[in-house]
């Protein structure tokens, strides 16, 4: 079956050599909705993109290395930011800020330069506060767009409705469960109320697992790394989402971390958003809560503030 070429999307993915930029990029690679994927890391990414080449997709496949950051951004649509140190046992994601910090503010800057009406999907953690990084770095440049930078946050909607489906003993693909707040601990939010048949116990040992999934594959690993094939799946699942959405599918939405006036007072937060050609399109209001959740919310909210304005604050002392 031919696909058109006209419909087809330049893809960039920097950080492409890491354990879930290797995963993610052969996930793009097999999609028919990608046209190219320019795969970036300061080594490595070239025997990646070697490596993936002959899946066969329409995608042409480039790799690029060390001081070839521009060039590997030169036409693209969509960008996405998975780079940076991994979380070991005992880190939480805000313990990665210092070192990841730096690199997603480096990265954007090209971004900046390079392919300034992109769309910017941030992986890299912890995307409470690299998310504000990439913005006030796009606005010192004078490009930045509130309705092109994203955070993410796919994976705490993919753990939610396998381990809903679990306790529910029902099928994961006839599970929607909404996930809102931010994507680090307690700032996760799910919505459980709507799944009448689990327990108040069920609801919040859910809850938390929800919350800290992550910790579940951090401790495993045994200082190996965290979540990168799961990642990797959501970040796909996010990415073909957006595709579609610049080719002109109408109705998509994802619960996704951006910029927003319209929901509890906080400069970022994960909402339902339908996708439109310049990003984001609409914000749309999420389900109503019980007390429970918003005792959840108000919680996160709190974090969600001091984490964001971490990384404003870093822009700021670093310029």
């Amino acid at each position: 079956m031919r696909v058109s070429t006209s419909k087809l999307v330049k893809v960039a993915v920097l950080g492409a050599a890491g354990g879930i930029g290797q995963n993610l990029a052969l996930l793009l690679k097999g999609s028919p909705l990608v046209s190219q994927l320019s795969l970036y890391d300061v080594r490595g990414a070239v025997s990646v993109a070697l490596d993936i080449d002959p899946v066969a997709s329409p995608a042409k496949v480039l790799g690029f290395e060390k001081d070839e950051l521009e060039d590997a951004l030169l036409g693209a649509e969509v960008v996405l930011i998975p780079a940076g140190v991994p979380r070991k046992p005992g880190m939480t994601r805000d313990d990665l800020f210092n070192t990841n910090a730096s690199i997603v503010r480096d990265l954007s800057a090209a971004v900046a330069k390079s392919s300034p009406k992109a769309i910017i999907g941030v992986i890299s953690n912890p995307v409470n506060s690299t998310v504000p990084i990439v913005a006030e770095t796009l606005k010192k440049a004078g490009v930045y767009d509130p309705r092109k930078l994203f955070g993410i946050t796919t994976l705490d909607i993919v753990r939610a409705r396998t381990y809903v489906a679990e306790a529910l003993g029902a099928s994961v693909f006839d599970i929607d469960v909404p996930v809102i707040g931010g994507h680090s601990g307690e700032t996760i939010v799910p919505l459980l109320s709507r799944f009448r048949q689990l327990s108040e116990e069920q609801v919040k040992a859910l809850t938390h697992r929800i919350q800290f999934g992550g910790d579940e594959v951090v401790k495993a690993k045994a200082g190996a790394g965290s979540a990168t094939l799961s990642m990797a799946y959501a970040a796909s699942e996010w990415t073909f989402s957006v595709i579609k959405a610049l080719r002109g599918d109408r109705g998509l939405v994802e619960y996704t971390y951006v910029a927003s006036d319209v929901q509890p007072p906080c400069g970022w937060f994960v909402s339902p958003v339908e996708l439109g050609k310049d990003g984001v399109e609409n914000i749309l209001p999420f389900p109503e809560l019980n007390e429970y959740e918003t005792s959840l919310l108000e919680n996160a909210l709190k974090l969600l503030e001091s984490s964001q304005q971490r990384g404003i604050d870093f822009v700021a002392k670093s310029s």
